[in-house]
């Protein structure tokens, strides 16, 4: 989710200048206001395709034009996007959509920056000065349904009892002798009780080489099952780095990866260590220590290592909410073709790599014809040239466990970078992943506006002699010419 400034004209731009590096936000305006990311043709129109794009969106404009625009579009309060009106001036910042789904902890930041005030008009924040289907970051509501009932029960003078745990964000709205039961845990709960898992679970996992993603699906399932614990008390998965490209791990999501030396650390921690583990890896656990490093040194082992035929799981418990993940993720590089550099030319999924990437790396020229997705990246700016050396550098990074765009014109496999990138990548194998997102190439820019040139069987020829022999290039131009394409 990208976070939106949207103004209507210049006399909005300071204050949205202003903000945009505070909330690491885009503005977006009309044609023609420059010192925008994007522009824009039609107000309510691209306000639509923001929300139904599921954007947070801050209008710094009145609050009836988001509505008018918006409205229509507003059919489903479990999964709208934060929609804030705030005045030009600064002074009013009020939460239209999304609540209790950011819009009013955004509210209060934009007040707080502008030295304004935040119009929050949710019930259970005006009267009980909290919401229940809103916890605290390290938390998850399992069951979100039952707050509407809770909270009209709670502004009628009942209280919460807490039956497990600790909630002491609900302080104000709990007693002893309360009547409405919740629970704060990590196990399975009555499915009538409101329940907070926190997250605190790390589950190590290890398994040989080439082990079918569905065995270790299967192994976690049935372990939690078994332990009765929550999924959504699951903070991260962990293993060692030798096996950052193991497809059974890696379809996990983000798996945070741990070396030898590290694991070998948790080595008085662990209870079925084993030497046959340690003469494959180095180490004589993985699924154990690996729990357990990324659980934090007052972690405790809850379930020791469990077996399928091929793989191993273990579960460690972190004394309070994990918030920041020990251990590296997988590094992740995107070579990515921008097109012939307008915006509007650009494809959706190179768009998305380039706002979630943590570094852009790519020929200057390159990079300032993505700016307007500038957000926190950082830029690697490489001249003109030296294309290995841009390669290489993009690899390194990724290496570190960065997700990096590699940022290319036209499409990233047409003259660019991706080919050169496999090659490398051939010579020096690694365990970083990489994926390749097309672009409209030049010569397809070109077919268009000349009128349907490509129509059927085509031949791309470069006349660059850098790195081809002229006497290779004739020799392709004529044999394109005999082929008669």
């Amino acid at each position: 989710m990208r976070t939106i400034l949207f103004i209507l004209g210049p006399s909005a731009l300071p204050l949205a200048k202003r903000l945009r590096g505070l909330l690491f936000a885009e503005i977006h305006g009309p044609d023609g206001v420059e010192g925008v990311n994007v522009n824009y043709a039609k107000a309510t129109t691209h306000l639509a395709e923001l929300f139904m794009g599921g954007h947070a969106i801050i209008g710094l404009c009145a609050a009836g034009i988001l509505v008018r625009a918006i409205g229509p579009h507003a059919t489903d309060k479990t999964v709208e996007p934060p929609v804030i009106a705030l005045s030009e001036n600064g002074d009013y910042a009020v939460p239209l959509l999304g609540g209790h789904h950011g819009a009013n902890e955004l509210a209060s930041k934009i007040a707080e920056l502008t030295s304004g005030h935040a119009a929050i008009t949710t019930a259970s924040d005006v009267v009980l000065g909290v919401a229940l289907d809103e916890p605290p970051k390290g938390y998850a509501l399992e069951n979100g349904h039952l707050a509407k009932s809770i909270t009209a029960r709670l502004l009628n003078g009942e209280r919460l009892v807490i039956q497990a745990g600790a909630a002491p964000w609900l302080a104000s709205v709990t007693d002893a002798k309360g009547a409405i039961p919740i629970a704060v845990t990590s196990r399975l709960a009555d499915a009538d009780t409101l329940t907070y898992h926190p997250k605190t679970l790390c589950i190590g996992i290890g398994c040989e080489r080439g082990t079918d993603p569905n065995e270790v699906k299967t192994l976690l399932d049935e372990t939690l099952a078994e332990h009765g614990l929550a999924k959504a008390s699951i903070s991260c998965f962990a293993s060692i780095d030798l096996k950052e490209d193991e497809a059974a791990i890696v379809a996990l999501g983000d798996v945070r990866f741990f070396t030898t030396k590290e694991l070998n650390s948790e080595s008085s921690r662990v209870q079925r260590p084993s030497e046959i583990v340690r003469a494959e890896v180095g180490t004589p656990s993985v699924a154990e220590a690996a729990a357990l490093a990324a659980a934090g040194p007052d972690a405790k082992l809850i379930v020791p290592k469990q077996k399928s035929r091929r793989a191993t799981i273990a579960i460690a418990e972190a004394a309070s909410p994990i918030l920041s993940l020990l251990g590296r993720s997988r590094g992740m590089l995107q070579i990515v073709g921008i097109g012939p550099g307008a915006p509007e030319l650009r494809s959706p999924a190179v768009t998305k790599c380039l706002q979630h990437a943590t570094d852009w790396v790519g020929y200057g020229l390159y990079l300032d014809l993505a700016k307007d997705q500038h957000t926190d990246q950082v830029l690697h700016a490489f001249p003109l040239g030296g294309e290995e050396d841009r390669c290489r550098h993009a690899i390194n990074l990724a290496k570190q466990g960065k997700r990096i765009a590699l940022v290319c014109s036209g499409d990233a496999a047409i003259y660019a970078m991706a080919a050169l990138v496999y090659e490398l990548v051939d010579r020096e194998p690694n365990r970083i992943a990489i994926e390749v997102h097309p672009g409209i190439s030049a010569f397809q820019m070109a077919s268009a506006r000349a009128g349907a040139l490509i129509g059927h069987d085509f031949c791309c020829i470069s006349l660059s002699d850098l790195l081809t022999p002229w006497e290779t290039i004739e020799q392709r131009v004529t044999a394109a010419a005999q082929g008669d394409f």
